[in-house]
């Protein structure tokens, strides 16, 4: 079977979607409730068929998302095979604590744990925004409960049936941040899946309401509700960007530097359950005081996700930082501070300090030919080599410009010699560049301190400064110190 690809125009989905849904809801709410039983069973049936034929195609990739999914629908056409008049019936919403009540709710768990999959691969580089969106759906659900569903439950309700209604409530205003906050953030084909995959967690939230508010013929509009987010999440299935819905997305991470607003977001996500407690005691009801607690322990996680989140990034940012301060940016190396440091430490220590001095010999032309960037390429590659030239208890760092450093402690002339050589031998070698390959040569300067001899940082290097230019007549000295 050919599915729609991600360039193929999405109104054949979104008509196919209204089609069904004016012919399948008409037909819900005109037919007897026997009927209705058969109508639900067809639309729940034909949503999964269509959900599974997407899913054998090869059309949704990175399955285990939408397996999750799909096995969320299987188990609501479990329950309604098991409970036909259930959702026909008007139960739905009402808190009654019944196995249905319970399946449906877990069926919702496993939509939750789909979209959990989903967003965490897309959205991998919006993590902050991803918890404070299901933050934003958490504090919301639990005002939705308090002022929406609570107070309008039938007198029928057991407690569990009411944790329970509060619980569906809670996922599915969870989902329903993620989602929103995923379309925002999402372009091209993907955002109509996304879309499709939104509008079934508020079509859903919708059908418990209806039951929970004990709205007229709500067991018709329940019903119709229920059956157009059946038909939601099959057309966000088939829709041509399901595809690349799941596919990592570059979303740049709206954090403001000061982290302030975070900060405050994070402190009314806390405070919204402690002010509806606040505000229910003030008003003398204690009807729903017992299930605040559940709300909480939902937003108390996340805020701590949050704030290992927020930990991580300034811990992150404090290690490029650092990096900065004591790295060359181009070539990576210990910059002119770092390495002139370590000698100084090297020196304060029992060893021999070797320090060679290297200044590349044909850069300018290169530069001059070529262009600079393909003198910070030369510059790349030299600093790549020496690296892997020198002794690997060595530090090798950049002065400036084309003059390196490579400090060793420890090791006799001989050794020292040979290090020379494979510097030599690793820069002659010709370095590909994009107009062509190019040669650089390299003068080195060689400086030795040994242990006590009250030699400091600028006489070690003055010597090798010098012994390099002693190899390039003419050229004017300048302190490295």
């Amino acid at each position: 079977m050919r599915w729609p690809r991600a360039t193929a125009p999405a109104w054949i989905v979104h008509a196919g979607f209204l089609t069904c849904a004016l012919v399948g809801g008409g037909a819900y709410a005109l037919a007897t409730p026997d009927t209705r039983v058969v109508i639900y069973m067809l639309v729940i049936v034909f949503s999964v068929a269509l959900f599974g034929l997407a899913l054998i195609s090869g059309h949704l990739t990175h399955r285990r998302p939408w397996l999750l999914a799909i096995s969320g629908l299987v188990l609501l056409l479990v329950g309604h095979l098991l409970w036909p008049h259930w959702v026909v019936d008007g139960h739905l919403g009402r808190g009654e604590a019944a196995p249905a009540d319970l399946l449906i709710a877990t069926a919702h768990g496993l939509f939750l744990a789909g979209a959990a999959l989903g967003v965490r691969r897309r959205m991998s580089a919006d993590a902050g925004g991803i918890v404070d969106a299901t933050l934003f759906g958490v504090c919301a659900g639990s005002a939705l409960w308090i002022w929406v569903f609570q107070p309008h439950l039938p007198d029928t309700a057991t407690p569990a049936g009411q944790a329970q209604v509060l619980i569906d409530v809670l996922v599915l205003s969870a989902v329903a941040g993620c989602l929103l906050r995923m379309s925002v953030a999402a372009t091209g084909a993907p955002r109509g899946t996304i879309g499709y995959l939104l509008i079934t967690a508020l079509l859903t939230g919708s059908g418990l309401a209806t039951g929970a508010l004990g709205m007229p013929h709500r067991d018709i509009w329940s019903g119709v509700l229920m059956l157009l987010a059946f038909l939601t999440i099959a057309a966000g299935a088939v829709h041509p960007g399901a595809p690349a819905m799941i596919e990592p997305q570059a979303v740049a991470e709206r954090e403001r530097t000061d982290g302030r607003f975070r900060l405050v977001w994070l402190g009314v996500a806390l405070s919204v359950n402690p002010a509806i407690a606040a505000m229910q005691a003030l008003r003398g009801d204690q009807g729903a005081g017992p299930l605040l607690p559940i709300a909480t322990m939902l937003v108390i996680p996340l805020v701590l996700v949050r704030f290992n989140q927020l930990t991580g990034q300034r811990r992150r940012a404090e290690q490029v930082l650092a990096h900065q301060a004591s790295h060359d940016e181009l070539t990576g190396l210990f910059n002119r501070r770092r390495i002139l440091a370590a000698i100084d430490q090297a020196l304060a220590g029992p060893s021999d300090v070797i320090v060679l001095l290297c200044d590349l010999d044909g850069f300018k032309p290169v530069n001059d030919r070529h262009g600079h960037q393909a003198g910070d390429e030369v510059l790349q590659t030299v600093a790549a080599r020496l690296t892997t030239a020198a002794c690997p208890d060595s530090e090798v760092g950049r002065l400036g410009g084309d003059e390196f450093l490579v400090l060793c402690q420890g090791g006799t002339d001989l050794e020292v010699a040979a290090l020379r050589e494979r510097i030599r031998d690793a820069i002659r070698a010709p370095i590909e560049l994009a107009g062509g390959p190019v040669s650089v040569g390299v003068t080195i300067g060689t400086a030795r301190a040994t242990a006590g001899c009250g030699l400091d940082r600028a006489g070690l290097v003055a010597r090798a400064d010098a012994e390099m230019y002693a190899a390039k007549p003419g050229r004017r000295h300048r302190s490295a110190a």
